[in-house]
C-alpha cells in the first residue's frame, strides 16, 4: 500500500511536461478494460437467455380469445413420511413433445394437426392442453414396470416399541384431514412393493408419522432440525408442498395430495346444476382468504363464504362451476380433490404450490390457476371460459379424479399408486458417495 502510495505522489509531483505522459498512461488502460467489457457483454447478451424473460403459453396463440385476459398468473405450483433409497441405474422418465390440436371456431373438437403458434414450456416442450396426462403412453409403460419390479425396504421396529403409536399403521380406516398419511403407511405396509431384503430394495422407508410426533409430549417441535443430513438426503412425501418451505426439494421430494376420504358410490353429476360460478367455504387464516373475502363478500356469482354453511358442503359443490382452493395457513387444503370428487372444475389461488402428481397430469388442462394478486380479475378471468372451453375442463377433471381417491384395497391409479409412481421415478433422484459401496477390510 505504501509503494503504491509513493508512487501516484511521484507523477503527480512532476514538472508539466510530463503532463501528456501521464495521461497516455491512464487512457490506455483504461481503454483497453472498457473495450473488454463490451466485448463480454456483447458475447453473453448474443449467446445466452440471461437477458431473455419466458412468458407463459397464452391461449390467444391458438386462435382463440384469451380466457386469462391481461391477468398475471402464477407459476403453476407442486403431508411427510421420509424415505431414503438405494442406487438405481434405469431409465429416466422422458416426456415425448406431445401433437398440438387445432381448436376450430365451433369450440374444441376438431382434430386438425397444425405447426404450434405458441411459445413452448421452461423445458422446450410444446404443451397440449386437451391432455390430462404429459404423455400417456409413456405413463402407462413406465407404471407396468413400476407395479413389476418396484420394490421398498421398511425399517424394522417392533409392536412394543416405545414409540409404536408412530411406527405403527393406524388400526382403524383413515379419516379427517391428515387420512392421506395414514391411508399411504397402512396400504404400504400390506402391499407388494415390501421386500424384507434389503438387498433387493429401491428405495428405504422411515415408517414413523409426522401427524403423531407433532402431538407426542417427547418430541420437541425442532425435532427435524436436529436430523439434517437424513432430511436433506432422503424423498420426503409431503403435502405442505410449496418452493418456499426452506427443506422441501421439488424434484427430489414428492407431494401427497390432501384427500378427505369418502367411500360408496360416485355422486351423479348428470343432475347437478351449476348456478354458480364460483364458491368457496374456509377459515379466515391467511391474508390471500382476507383479500378474496374483501373483494367478493357480497357478489352474486362468486360465493365467498367464511363460517359454518347452512347448507350441505357437497350441494355446493355440485351447484358451482368453479371451486376456490384459496391458500390458508398452508398452501395444500382437501379443496382440489372435493372440487374433482364433485365435479367442479378447481381454481387454484396458492402461489408457488408444487401440485400433486405434476410428473405426470397436465393440470393445466383440467384446473386454473390464478396469482393471488388477481384476486380482484377473479370473476373476468373466469367468465372468459366458452362453455365448449368449461365442458373441457370439466371432462378431464372427471378423468383425474380416479387419482385422488384412497381405497384400502388399492386400486389401479388410484392416490396410493400414483404416490408410488412418483417415488418409482426419484428413486435414483440423488446421488451416494463412492464411500457408501466399499465394504472395509
Amino acid at each position: 500500500m505504501a509503494r503504491s502510495s509513493l508512487l501516484l505522489y511521484y507523477f503527480s509531483g512532476s514538472g508539466s511536461g510530463s503532463g501528456s505522459f501521464r495521461s497516455f498512461f491512464f487512457f490506455i488502460p483504461t481503454t483497453l478494460a472498457l473495450t473488454t467489457s463490451l466485448f463480454i457483454l456483447f458475447y453473453i447478451s448474443t449467446t445466452s437467455n440471461l437477458f431473455t424473460h419466458y412468458h407463459p403459453p397464452d391461449p390467444s396463440f391458438l386462435g382463440l380469445n384469451s380466457p386469462f385476459g391481461s391477468s398475471t398468473f402464477s407459476p403453476l405450483t407442486r403431508q411427510t413420511a421420509p424415505i431414503s433409497f438405494h442406487n438405481h441405474s434405469k431409465t429416466p422418465f422422458q416426456l415425448q413433445v406431445p401433437q398440438i390440436v387445432h381448436l376450430g371456431e365451433g369450440g374444441f373438437g376438431s382434430q386438425r394437426p397444425l405447426e404450434p403458434r405458441f411459445p413452448p414450456d421452461d423445458h422446450g416442450n410444446y404443451v397440449n392442453y386437451n391432455e390430462v396426462y404429459h404423455d400417456r403412453d409413456i405413463f402407462v409403460e413406465d407404471y407396468k414396470e413400476m407395479n413389476r419390479s418396484f420394490k421398498i425396504y421398511v425399517y424394522p421396529h417392533r409392536r412394543n416399541d416405545p414409540f409404536a403409536n408412530v411406527l405403527l399403521p393406524v388400526g382403524s380406516e383413515p379419516g379427517g384431514n391428515y387420512a392421506s398419511e395414514s391411508y399411504f403407511k397402512k396400504v404400504l405396509m400390506s402391499s407388494h412393493f415390501i421386500t424384507k431384503d434389503p438387498t433387493k430394495a429401491d428405495l428405504f422407508f422411515l415408517p414413523f408419522s409426522i401427524a403423531s410426533l407433532r402431538h407426542d409430549p417427547r418430541i420437541g417441535v425442532g425435532a427435524m432440525d436436529k436430523a439434517k443430513e437424513v432430511k436433506f438426503n432422503a424423498i420426503q412425501v409431503v403435502c405442505s408442498s410449496t418452493y418456499f418451505q426452506p427443506g422441501y426439494i421439488a424434484h427430489k421430494d414428492a407431494c401427497l395430495p390432501q384427500i378427505w376420504p369418502r367411500q360408496g358410490v360416485l355422486p351423479n353429476l348428470s343432475s347437478s346444476n351449476r348456478k354458480k360460478l364460483a364458491f368457496f367455504a374456509g377459515k379466515i387464516n391467511s391474508p390471500v382468504r382476507e383479500k378474496l373475502l374483501q373483494v367478493w363478500r357480497n357478489d352474486t356469482e362468486i360465493f365467498a363464504h367464511f363460517g359454518r354453511l347452512t347448507t350441505p358442503y357437497a350441494d355446493e359443490l355440485l351447484g358451482s362451476k368453479f371451486c376456490l382452493h384459496v391458500k390458508g395457513f398452508e398452501v395444500n387444503t382437501a379443496r382440489i380433490a372435493d372440487s374433482l370428487y364433485y365435479g367442479c372444475v378447481p381454481v387454484i389461488i396458492a402461489n408457488y404450490y408444487d401440485l400433486p402428481f405434476a410428473d405426470i397430469l397436465n393440470w393445466k388442462s383440467f384446473s386454473i390457476n390464478v396469482a393471488t394478486l388477481d384476486i380482484p380479475l377473479l370473476k373476468k378471468i373466469l367468465k372468459r371460459f366458452s362453455f365448449e372451453e368449461y365442458l373441457m375442463l370439466q371432462r378431464n377433471a372427471l378423468k383425474a379424479r380416479k387419482h385422488f381417491q384412497w381405497h384400502l384395497s388399492p386400486v389401479d391409479y388410484d392416490a396410493f399408486y400414483m404416490v408410488m409412481y412418483e417415488l418409482w421415478l426419484r428413486r435414483s433422484s440423488i446421488r451416494l458417495p463412492l464411500n457408501a459401496f466399499v465394504h472395509p477390510n
